[in-house]
């Protein structure tokens, strides 16, 4: 395995790590993300710092969605379609909103 020496806020940290607590096949919105972390009015930062992710496959932002059901962004190479494309690779076949 890989380790991966993070840098940035304590924030954004706190907010990498429970990414790779998410599941393969199940997505959590940004809003749902902000309360795990105990920070429920960070929705914008939490998808900020989600935004600043130097490693989006390995710290997998693209289980996040925005509460409407709607994918948000993706930071990784290819953007959206990317996103989406990994989630319906993972098993996460809902009907997904661009």
């Amino acid at each position: 395995m890989r380790v991966v020496r993070l840098k940035g806020t304590s924030f954004q940290i706190k907010v990498w790590r429970a990414l790779k607590k998410i599941p393969k096949g199940q997505v959590v919105t940004y809003k749902e993300l902000a309360k795990q972390i105990g920070q429920p009015t960070a929705v914008r930062a939490v998808a900020n710092a989600c935004g600043q992710n130097p490693y989006p496959i390995t710290i997998p932002c693209h289980r996040v969605i925005r509460s409407d059901g709607g994918l948000g962004g993706y930071s990784g190479r290819g953007g959206v379609k990317t996103k989406k494309r990994l989630l319906e690779k993972e098993g996460y076949f809902r009907t997904l909103k661009s």
